[in-house]
């Protein structure tokens, strides 16, 4: 059973998803806390997508230590798209900042997501990281290159890294979006496709702390075509429908 909450003034969740990320979690929350704690009223979820690891331990005691951090667990694995859904599910907040939980998204980059936001246009409602240099293998980046162009030619989406974890994003724009797993990866065609405007802000990008990568570059590429020809055909059949309320004066 979820433990909820009261609502309070919280203007910001940090949704951390983790799996099998023991080594990375812990140092990860405290670096959140550092940077936000008495700049913004925040909370942190950690979302432990149901790790074979002690990666839920790790989060127990880190409780004791950081009164803004919430501990949700997934009963069965169910991926990272799931993961960052059950966290804006149980949010309070009207704003989420997502982290990856491998640690090598810097926490230092949310306020400048946050800034971003705050100069930006009110229709804007994601603020998506760019890893402009990324601390990854060749070949993950060369996998990644080609993916961006390939989705890119076929979703128009402007965004020139969808793949990475830090993003700031409108949490009831973001619960209005149709779910599939993977999503997480098409977040700015998604969101572009109900009508809001996105940006990219250019993010670092860390080599990962301990532990090592849950996917694959094959196995990245298989599931992404099957997902591209879906969200591609969800644009292509969709459209924002303008409306506005009809007010009718009382006859006296």
């Amino acid at each position: 059973m979820l433990n909820t909450p009261t609502p309070s003034v919280m203007s910001l969740s940090v949704v951390i998803p983790a799996f099998n990320e023991r080594g990375n979690i812990g140092p990860l929350v405290h670096e959140v806390v550092r940077h936000l704690r008495g700049r913004v009223a925040f909370d942190v979820i950690c979302v432990d997508d149901h790790s074979d690891d002690d990666t839920r331990d790790v989060l127990a005691a880190l409780k004791a230590e950081v009164p803004e951090l919430r501990v949700l667990v997934h009963q069965q694995r169910s991926g990272q798209s799931a993961a960052v859904r059950t966290g804006a599910k149980q949010a309070l907040s009207p704003w989420i900042a997502t982290l990856d939980g491998d640690g090598q998204n810097d926490p230092a980059d949310i306020l400048k997501l946050l800034a971003a936001r705050d100069a930006g246009d009110p229709q804007t409602k994601l603020f998506a990281g760019w890893r402009v240099e990324r601390k990854d293998t060749a070949s993950k980046r060369w996998a990644s290159r080609w993916a961006n162009r390939i989705r890119q030619r076929l979703l128009h989406d402007d965004t020139p890294d969808t793949g990475c974890g830090i993003k700031l994003f409108e949490r009831a724009a973001f619960l209005e979006l149709p779910y599939f797993d993977h999503m997480h990866r098409y977040l700015p065609a998604l969101m572009q496709r109900a009508g809001w405007k996105t940006v990219s802000v250019p993010v670092s990008h860390r080599p990962r702390g301990t532990g090592q990568s849950k996917y694959t570059n094959l196995g990245r590429a298989l599931v992404g075509i099957r997902d591209l020809m879906g969200v591609s055909w969800l644009i292509q059949r969709s459209h924002v429908t303008p409306i506005s309320e009809l007010n009718v004066g009382r006859k006296p």
